[in-house]
């Protein structure tokens, strides 16, 4: 490989904290040398566990003999949920509703009932397969459609958004229709499965490493089943191999088995199932199905919406509140709705508790938005993309700013991104030339979409909007950086450390990231909604800016000078009329007694959510994109190519290019994995079949577009006072990929000459493709 074509990116001081530099780790990620969990030395004494799981959906427990189990030469302890010392419950809402192992009734195929440790790996998992359980069983359902027809309960109180009268204007409006689309799941398929290592301690102390987005929720439940104080527990991450949301709350289990386990044991304990069990025991993204009745005019212009989102939670409650709550806050998509009435259905199945999943409820939202958008648009004989851009959000002033929760839209630029995505991208001269392909070709037919996006930033849980960030400058100039937000190979470590790189103008080599834990930065929030740089970044900010606080205030005394003649350079400080090198200068202040360290701290201004009244201001901004999609389709098999897409991005004033476009084209692919090749599917007794990479299909390097443009929106600045003024990048970009859907439907739709909506469900696999094109020739 010619290395000249890859050179090592050039530091400029001034521009650190915008420069495209790469992931601090992106050599180790390549070469194998980072250090995941598993990678780590064991400790003398290891032991190892393995979940004992239910092979029934939903049945009570009437005996079980573990003898077999414990009798297995190398098993050294075998427990069931009555051995826990403290509460037998790992749920991250304070529901209790999620038993950490199953006592007395078992609600989902695999659901863990009891935890084998032994000497290695395969003994535990092999021995725990011996277990003799008689059940009784009892009604299931795992589905939505099963979940209505036996009238399931919600595993928490749903939310209804509303403004204006959107029944009694549906009944004004000059032109109605009703409809209904099915969403599917998604798989995290995180590249490093859920893994945990405990190692006890002294007293009551345990040190934990775990695989985890919120390191401080597992030293919360760790706490919680051990019946100890969060002082006792240190928890530890230094990266994860990928996480998704799927780490939120989900590696919970597996930290507090191994904790229990080493304390019981006074060895080192680490669990670590194989993918099979990772994705049969693990929660995944929810499907939805939504039913919609749609007021609005010939032109296409919405007057009404009246949607249901049905969602399908699995047997407990885990985050399934706040999930379908985001999909209520985006299923406006971009659009204005003048009378809205949305309501969550979060449904009760016997399938593993779903969870949080990149865009958090919102790509499901959003995508049922779209669908609104795609089917007036066949209604009135429109593109698609013209009766977007009628109903976008408005300026100011419009009278059509306001969102379904009562919340101004005042930074849109969707007209902006939209406009200049159309131009660069030819849509309008490619969309002309495909229809007339279509119109000749007998077999191949293509589709064009080009559809926009609107995120709100922020957690909807306004506690969760805080950050701290713990920053050490030692005697020779090198700085320590600790903060609280987890890095899961999206590059925040990176970024956090190009802040302080600029707040001190030092080369980034001189700063020291160091691995995420409670013991440095307490009461964190997890590392999701997007908000990773944007409160862990302020948070360092604020550490720097205290620190050089005291530093200007000590070179002002030390020289005589204005404390307004100290300025920070490239590698230096000026006070007065003389240059210090950083490091002598830091080095003098350590003599001078200055304190060289501080704690930082941010809090999302602005922000506030009334759930039972559905109004607030739960996003502190929006971000936004486009993209426009080109598929072929084949009508005789339902297989399908991503030919081309375009993308344009607003992430702000960009903190690191490079990072920011890799996260968007990845967000791409990931989309439209779930859009397209993704399928769950339970068969009838309640077991997930679709559980390891021979019946999942993930997006191959071969199924990305075979034209990929994406670029940043470099003239886009974040209005709102954020770090460096950029914007998130995490999720927003995953609903880029609802172009390749609609695109999709624009070739099936070419069957009956567009005519009609073809209205694909989600994913649309090659299977669904074909079916829609059947049905289209018979319209």
């Amino acid at each position: 490989m010619d290395k000249s074509a890859f050179p090592e990116p050039k530091f400029i001081i001034n521009g650190a904290m915008h420069g495209s530099l790469r992931h601090d780790s992106a050599h180790k990620h390549v070469t194998g040398a980072a250090d995941y969990i598993d990678d780590l030395p064991e400790p003398a004494g290891l032991l190892h566990g393995a979940l004992g799981l239910s092979d029934r959906a939903h049945a009570e427990i009437l005996s079980m003999d573990l003898s077999e189990v414990a009798a297995t030469p190398g098993v050294v302890w075998v427990f069931t949920g009555k051995d826990v010392p403290g509460v037998n419950d790992v749920s991250s809402n304070g529901s209790h509703d999620e038993p950490l192992l199953a006592e007395t009734k078992v609600e989902f195929h695999n659901q863990p009932i009891f935890a084998v440790i032994a000497e290695s790996r395969d003994i535990a998992r092999r021995a725990a397969r011996k277990a003799k359980i008689e059940y009784r069983d009892l009604p299931h359902w795992s589905d939505i459609d099963g979940a209505l027809e036996n009238g399931s309960p919600l595993v928490i109180t749903p939310m209804t958004l509303k403004r204006g009268e959107a029944k009694s204007e549906m009944e004004k409006a000059p032109r109605r229709l009703t409809g209904q689309m099915r969403i599917g799941g998604q798989e995290h398929f995180y590249l490093e499965s859920h893994i945990a290592m405990a190692i006890p301690g002294e007293d009551d102390e345990v040190a934990v490493w775990s695989s985890t987005q919120h390191p401080s929720e597992i030293q919360h439940i760790v706490g919680h089943v051990l019946n100890i104080p969060s002082n006792a527990v240190t928890v530890n991450v230094r990266r994860m191999g990928g996480g998704f949301g799927g780490k939120e709350t989900q590696g919970n289990q597996f930290a507090a088995l191994a904790a229990i386990a080493a304390k019981k044991l006074k060895r080192a304990i680490k669990f670590r199932p194989d993918r099979d069990e990772d994705m049969a025991a693990t929660g995944k993204r929810h499907d939805f199905l939504v039913d919609y009745e749609l007021g609005f005019n010939d032109e296409g212009r919405i007057h009404a919406v009246d949607a249901t989102y049905a969602a399908r939670c699995g047997f407990s409650s885990d985050l399934s509140g706040p999930v379908t709550d985001r999909a209520l806050f985006h299923a406006d998509s971009s659009y204005f709705y003048p009378h809205v009435h949305l309501t969550s259905k979060p449904l009760k199945t016997h399938t593993v508790s779903n969870t949080a999943f990149r865009g958090f409820g919102g790509p499901q939202g959003m995508l049922g938005g779209e669908r609104f958008i795609e089917e007036i648009a066949y209604a009135v004989g429109k593109d698609p993309l013209e009766v977007r851009k009628l109903n976008f959000y408005g300026q100011p002033g419009s009278g059509r700013t306001l969102t379904p929760y009562h919340q101004e839209v005042e930074d849109s630029i969707l007209e902006r991104i939209v406009g200049e995505l159309e131009e660069s991208a030819d849509y309008q001269a490619r969309r002309k030339a495909i229809i007339e392909f279509n119109r000749d070709s007998r077999y191949i037919r293509k589709g064009i979409a080009l559809t926009p996006v609107k995120f709100g930033i922020s957690f909807t849980m306004t506690a969760f909007n805080q950050a701290g960030a713990l920053v050490h400058v030692y005697q020779d100039g090198s700085v320590h950086l600790n903060h609280g937000g987890t890095e899961m190979g999206q590059g925040l470590y990176t970024k956090v450390a190009q802040v302080l790189a600029d707040s001190f103008q030092i080369d980034i080599e001189h700063v020291k990231i160091t691995a995420t834990t409670t013991g440095k930065v307490p009461n964190t929030s997890a590392t999701a909604a997007s908000s990773g740089s944007d409160l862990n970044g302020m948070a360092a900010y604020d550490a720097a800016r205290q620190i050089k606080e005291r530093l200007v205030g000590f070179a002002a005394d030390m020289w005589g000078v204005p404390e307004s003649e100290v300025v920070f350079l490239p590698n230096r400080v000026r006070v007065g009329d003389k240059e210090i090198p950083f490091s002598d200068f830091i080095k003098q202040a350590y003599f001078a007694r200055v304190q060289l360290s501080a704690a930082g701290f941010y809090k999302t201004p602005k922000i506030h959510w009334d759930r039972a009244a559905g109004r607030g201001t739960p996003f502190y901004y929006y971000s936004y994109g486009a993209s426009c999609t080109e598929v072929s389709i084949d009508t005789l098999t339902g297989e399908y190519l991503i030919d081309r897409t375009d993308i344009l991005h607003d992430v702000g004033r960009s903190l690191n290019p490079a990072i920011d476009i890799g996260q968007v084209e990845g967000a791409f692919v990931q989309g439209m994995g779930w859009l397209t090749t993704e399928e769950l599917w339970w068969d009838a007794k309640g077991r997930l079949r679709t559980h390891a990479p021979s019946t999942y299909k993930i997006p191959l390097a071969s199924d990305r577009p075979k034209i990929f443009n994406v670029r940043l929106a470099e003239w886009s600045e974040n209005a709102e006072h954020t770090i460096g003024r950029s914007k998130a990048v995490g999720e927003p970009p995953f609903m880029l990929a609802i172009s390749v859907l609609e695109a999709l439907s624009m070739a099936v739709a070419s069957v009956a000459d567009y005519k009609v909506c073809p209205k694909l469900d989600a994913p649309a696999t090659p299977e669904r493709v074909l079916m829609a094109v059947e049905r289209m020739k018979k319209v």
